[in-house]
């Protein structure tokens, strides 16, 4: 019986993979990492009930970790902190993701040539994206939105994963996930981070999960390994920002965004999200997606939804657009709340500076036309994908820093270390001890 070691498995993800792994007894080992807590015991139980082995930690307990690690086949990497309390707690998060990873990988390295290890990146790697930009594949550059320490960490623990000894890894960078939690999310300020033109394509939980169990069967290919592939759910899940609104303020009974936004609330820029031109790579070979369209998934989420969110359509547009007007203007992280108090840094990210953030156009006048559908060729990126593991030197164009990285590594987008650190606007050496 092949044996799983699975961090993350209480969140979202990380939940619907370990219902995979466990939905046919005897198939496979799995012993998980988490946290210890009330709500997590109370979440792990019918697993526990299943067979599945529970070690009691978090990714910052070497001895937790190396346990888990040590008598694994292979490892499904998926914890860490994500937003919204990523963007609230950045040092926590670069603390935990990256020193999350350099204790997978020191667990992992004595038994380098066998144990296998599976990461789960973000979408979040590639930074800003605009229309007419709007498309992007692997090998694209890494360059983290500004402020974003959650990108920041994801970027650094994959780096570190591809330049270290292990023989066998995977990096899945994973995209926006539907959940029903997206709507216990709508009143967080960083929803109002998300450019209401921008683009992104989706992938349901449930998917999401089949990756996680699929990525451990027999017939996946040596080939896979040892590259670093998109998550996405394909055509039907490309939606824009706005549509995506509109759906899910449609899912719980609330008028469209026109109705209770401002439409300069919303950042134009300084955020992640593109439509993949590779996203059927990782599709064609674990063949994860269950074909249900958005809109049969945003029925699905409405019912997983607490009761008191049917109380939402009755609650009038002024009242709903008075409620977000105050998330809007919350300290330190609400859009309205730099605006108020003249933060000229995240004034300049977010918009291009206050005259821009001015001339925003009221909804009446706002493009939200939805960009080309075309999708254009994708480059050929298989022949860096395959480069050796030579340990190279670089100099940065930008800053003049030399640093060296795997050949490999640098052709899947990744760049100089101290650029990347001067995006995250935060101090991430001495003072963050990882």
């Amino acid at each position: 019986m092949k044996k799983i070691f699975l961090t993350g498995a209480t969140g979202v993800m990380g939940s619907k993979g370990l219902k995979e792994l466990t939905a046919i007894p005897g198939q496979y080992d799995v012993t998980v990492l988490a946290r210890d807590s009330k709500k997590n015991r109370k979440k792990l139980t019918p697993f526990i009930n299943k067979g599945v082995k529970v070690i009691w930690g978090d990714l910052l307990d070497r001895e937790a970790v190396k346990r888990g690690v040590e008598n694994a086949d292979i490892v499904l990497h998926v914890g860490g902190m994500v937003s919204p309390s990523a963007d609230w707690y950045p040092e926590k998060t670069i603390k935990t993701n990256i020193g999350g990873m350099k204790n997978i990988i020191e667990a992992a390295l004595p038994k380098k040539d066998e144990v296998k290890v599976v990461y789960i990146g973000s979408v979040s790697q590639y930074g800003n994206r605009e229309v007419p930009n709007h498309w992007g594949q692997c090998g694209d550059p890494l360059t983290p939105a500004f402020f974003d320490a959650y990108a920041y960490s994801k970027t650094e623990a994959e780096r570190m994963l591809m330049d270290s000894d292990l023989k066998w890894w995977v990096s899945l960078r994973q995209t926006g996930i539907l959940h029903s939690g997206l709507l216990m999310n709508a009143s967080d300020p960083i929803a109002f981070h998300v450019p209401i033109r921008g683009v992104l394509e989706w992938v349901t939980a449930d998917d999401s999960g089949r990756i996680l169990e699929r990525v451990c069967r027999d017939d996946v290919p040596d080939y896979f390994w040892n590259k670093c592939y998109n998550i996405g759910g394909g055509a039907a899940y490309r939606m824009t920002n706005y549509e995506f609104e509109c759906e899910l303020l449609k899912g719980m009974g609330c008028p469209p965004p026109e109705k209770i936004f401002n439409a300069n609330w919303f950042a134009t820029r300084n955020f992640h999200g593109f439509w993949f031109t590779d996203s059927d790579n990782l599709e064609n070979i674990l063949h994860f997606r269950s074909g249900d369209t958005p809109k049969e998934y945003f029925k699905q989420m409405k019912k997983e939804l607490p009761w008191y969110f049917s109380l939402a359509p009755i609650a009038p547009a002024f009242a709903l657009k008075l409620f977000m007007g105050k998330v809007a203007k919350t300290p330190k992280l609400g859009p309205m709340w730099w605006i108020d108090n003249n933060v000229e840094e995240r004034i300049d990210a977010s918009w291009g500076g206050k005259k821009a953030w001015e001339s925003i156009p009221n909804w009446n006048e706002l493009d939200l036309s939805r960009p080309s559908d075309i999708k254009p060729e994708a480059k050929n990126v298989e022949d860096k994908n395959e480069e050796s593991d030579e340990l190279i030197t670089y100099k940065c164009d930008v800053c003049g820093n030399e640093y060296t990285m795997k050949a490999r590594t640098k052709a899947a987008g990744h760049g100089c270390p101290k650029c990347l650190k001067s995006r995250v606007k935060l101090k991430v050496d001495s003072d963050i001890n990882i």
